[in-house]
């Protein structure tokens, strides 16, 4: 029997999109600080407000933006926050100081939030529900492949010409992620509602998607472990003596998240859930242990791929489960629910890794990690209800 075919030309558009907003995202997350503190000569602390004001308007907007993919249309939305998205990476150049920079970040975040909330809904619709766990799995790794190039190329820009050069791209990049967005196809006129009827519903059954709860906080959870190697893997590599190698680490984690897809995707979708959640988690807790462990950088490395493999592989897979739980009207909402309490746990975490760091140091950090990991295989039992996960994604 023919699968229904994955690779449209719509999904490719969704993925490119999808990519160069991420690329844009990561860019600048690894240059502000830089920006921050050398250019409009702020705090380290200060410097870390622009990540968290970025995030935090993100998180908000997505509360709001669920009902807006769902009155307006999933394409309207997309391209109203590509808009907005580019239109913000226009003004980096033009802040001259902390407090502009502050507000134009939130204003930038406002877009992002938009865009992968609205994002993600076209993408449900686009991928067919016998391949939705590897549909979602190479849509995520677009995500992936843009946190190995994008801190990459703003650091290389910035080394080797300016910061402001470094904006220039950003610009241009957010416009291609606008134009690629414009091509996708037009949704039904049956499909929206008139504007005029729309009436924002703040209360909490319109602002969360309660089926998409239980798999959201499970990411949190483990989004909590994988912010300790966002925000510090690349301290961690300086204390080892091998920082000139740090920025590998999300290469060599990118390229076995590309490797392992088509198998991992594949397998979600034959065997279901539970066949791939479990052995991630071990997987991810070994790699946070090889992690601990390094004293060079071939360890590190390898780490790095293990960390790929098994994070990798469970986070679309928690988002897939997300999505396919809602019902088709609910799955922007079940999207944005997902992905803010999945930022949030980023943001906790970057807190609380941090201050554990002080007090233990990184080695012990990452250990810690790896047995806190192995913990979520309970948390996943409990709070998925195994058997019910098995039955949301029947062999083929």
């Amino acid at each position: 029997m023919n699968k229904p075919a994955l690779w449209t030309k719509d999904f490719i558009s969704i993925s490119l999109t999808n990519f160069f907003l991420f690329m844009t995202f990561y860019f600048l997350l690894v240059t502000l600080p830089v920006y921050v503190l050398n250019e409009l000569n702020s705090t380290e602390s200060e410097a870390g407000l622009a990540t968290t004001v970025f995030l935090i308007s993100a998180i908000l907007i997505r509360f709001v933006s669920g009902q807006w993919v769902e009155h307006f249309g999933k394409k309207k939305v997309l391209i109203a926050s590509l808009v907005i998205f580019f239109a913000a990476s226009v003004l980096y150049p033009f802040t001259n100081g902390l407090t502009a920079l502050l507000v134009l970040r939130f204003f930038h975040g406002i877009g992002f939030g938009m865009a992968t909330t609205a994002a993600g809904a076209v993408v449900a619709d686009i991928i067919p529900n016998s391949r939705r766990g590897e549909g979602m799995g190479y849509y995520v790794m677009s995500m992936n492949l843009a946190m190995a190039i994008g801190p990459f190329a703003g650091l290389a820009i910035m080394n080797k010409w300016s910061i402001q050069a470094g904006f220039i791209v950003c610009a241009a990049v957010a416009l291609i992620a606008l134009m690629i967005g414009w091509s996708l196809k037009n949704e039904k006129a049956d499909s929206r509602k008139p504007a005029a009827q729309f009436k924002l519903d703040l209360s909490p059954g319109n602002l969360i998607e309660k089926s998409a709860l239980p798999i959201a906080l499970t990411g949190t959870f483990f989004a909590i472990v994988y912010s300790a190697i966002l925000s510090f893997v690349s301290v961690y590599a300086e204390e080892l003596h091998i920082g000139a190698v740090s920025g590998f680490f999300f290469v060599v984690y990118a390229v076995v998240i590309v490797l392992s897809r088509p198998f991992t995707g594949r397998w979600f979708d034959r065997y279901g859930a539970n066949a791939i959640v479990y052995p991630s988690i071990v997987v991810f807790a070994v790699g946070m242990l090889l992690l601990s462990q390094a004293g060079g950088a071939g360890l590190f490395l390898i780490a790095a791929g293990v960390i790929g493999l098994g994070w990798g592989t469970l986070f679309p897979g928690f988002q897939t489960i997300a999505i396919s739980k809602a019902r088709p009207e609910k799955k922007a909402l079940a999207t944005a629910t997902f992905l803010s309490l999945f930022d949030l746990g980023i943001g906790f975490g970057s807190f609380v890794m941090g201050v554990v760091a002080s007090g233990l140091g990184f080695k012990m950090l990452y250990a810690a990690c790896a047995v806190y990991v192995l913990a979520g295989v309970i948390v996943y039992y409990f709070v998925q209800k195994s058997k019910r996960e098995t039955e949301q994604f029947p062999q083929l």
